[in-house]
């Protein structure tokens, strides 16, 4: 029996704890632990803030303009709360290390998200912004975390130098930090000496040893930049030369979005430069009440529209900014909706029938310029499932797809974007006095993907 007991409590320990670890750290699973980048780095420091170092820190790296992250542990922000905001004053990012300094190996998953919870409410409460970035103590995770946290950045490190211990001393410890003193690395180091393990009077050892450090860095032309700094810079990095994995899972995201459209015999207005496809279908759903007045109802036909993600992909991977991606994609869409105008127009009966434009999209901000009307998509199956979808293409087909999924996780949520065919003939029609006709026995609705993220519905 007790050898049953510890076998069993072996296994729950590796795939709980002790692989997660490991495959963070070996294969960067959903982490962020180096960037690629020329002559950026980042400083990172733990365990904050410290009402005695973190003020001098602060001191030192304005003398030389560098910026850092901070991952504050909750009780100590708390207690501190006038150095926090000074942190965020200065133009330093926060991140978050657990409400206290304890190993997510030993606690249980609820426990992890309400202590990261705790720490993001007293960074809120001080600087007016919830924290997206998370470093768990000793840069433990546990299986959950993979779930639990997919709305949080998790940060390790490339290189950590045991600055947490006194006898390592200051010269020691900058010849260890010169060593890597180049871009791309992602230092840890500690502005507290007061977590189990550590010596009080350490961080003065760091900060002699990191003054000696940022006067090199500079120097060198090296520039010290928040880790949010050295993800976007990475990035774009990654989007002008892709590894070989991310090529072949784009690759075969296209396959596998080509053999949809053939089997559901998806239609398109444009075969050389495609902006949407689509299929008529039946709308599945509650009564929907549009911005004009008009109705959709349970099983009104639909003409489901899903948005060519080749497109998208190549727009964004041949546009030098975010700005430049929308003004693109606005452009493809006001081109494109007075064709599927024309394309209902040349059908006596999907003109005689058709009814709505409907989509479900978590990009849903702006569409109501072109005529559509933006709903919370109803909770259920088809919602979650919807979520998690979108999220995955996005993170796929978007250039800058996870980290835009992090950095606006509370905004990634999947609605509705509906327009009247009423609408669409009215702005979009060659005649704009076109009568709808509202005694039409079906309905035919249009579902629109729009911007910079939109798929089909499952």
């Amino acid at each position: 029996m007790v050898e049953f007991i510890l076998l069993w409590g072996f296994y729950i320990l590796t795939f709980y704890a002790f692989l997660p670890g490991l495959i963070s750290r070996l294969f960067g699973f959903r982490v962020f632990q180096k960037g690629r980048a020329e002559r950026e780095l980042a400083l990172t420091f733990d365990d904050g803030p410290d009402p005695i170092y973190t003020p001098q820190l602060l001191d030192l790296l304005k003398k030389y303009n560098a910026k850092a992250t901070f991952f504050v542990v909750g009780i100590h922000a708390e207690q501190h709360p006038d150095v926090l905001k000074r942190m965020h004053d200065e133009g330093h990012l926060i991140g978050i290390h657990n409400y206290v300094h304890k190993s997510n190996w030993l606690m249980r998953p609820k426990t992890v998200k309400r202590q990261i919870r705790k720490t993001s409410d007293i960074i809120e409460s001080v600087t007016g912004k919830r924290s997206n970035y998370y470093r768990p103590p000793w840069g433990i995770v546990n299986l959950f975390d993979y779930g639990r946290l997919g709305h949080l950045q998790i940060i390790l490190w490339s290189v950590l130098f045991g600055d947490w211990r006194k006898k390592l001393g200051s010269e020691r410890l900058y010849r260890r930090m010169m060593k890597r003193c180049r871009g791309g690395e992602v230092l840890l180091l500690h502005d507290c000496g007061l977590t189990l393990g550590a010596d009080r009077e350490a961080p003065a050892n760091m900060l002699a040893a990191l003054e000696r450090f940022l006067d090199e860095a500079e120097k060198r032309e090296l520039r010290c930049v928040r880790i949010d700094e050295l993800i976007r810079l990475t990035d774009q990095a990654r989007m002008k030369n892709p590894s070989l994995l991310r090529r072949m899972v784009v690759r075969f995201w296209f396959l596998y979005e080509k053999a949809f459209h053939s089997v559901f015999a998806l239609k398109t207005t444009n075969h050389e430069q495609p902006v949407f496809h689509f299929r008529v279908r039946p709308y599945h759903g509650k009564a929907v009440v549009l911005d004009d007045g008009v109705e959709l109802k349970h099983n009104d036909l639909v003409l489901e529209l899903h948005f060519d993600n080749r497109l998208l992909y190549d727009i964004g991977h041949r546009s030098r900014s975010a700005m430049q991606i929308a003004i693109q994609m606005i452009r493809s869409v006001e081109r494109t909706l007075p064709e599927l105008a024309d394309y209902l127009l040349s059908d006596q009966n999907l003109r005689a029938n058709v009814k709505a434009l409907y989509g479900v999209s978590m990009m849903h901000r702006g569409p109501e310029q072109f005529g559509f009307t933006v709903r919370d998509l109803p909770r259920g199956l088809f919602s979650w499932v919807s979520r998690r979808y979108l999220r995955l293409l996005m993170s796929i087909i978007h250039p800058q797809g996870q980290n835009r999924l992090r950095q606006q996780a509370e905004q990634m949520i999947p609605k509705l974007i509906i327009m009247s065919t009423e609408t669409l003939l009215s702005r979009y029609g060659r005649d704009r006095n076109y009568a709808f006709d509202a005694n039409a026995s079906e309905r035919l609705v249009l579902v629109d993907k729009k911007v910079e993220n939109v798929a089909h519905p499952l």
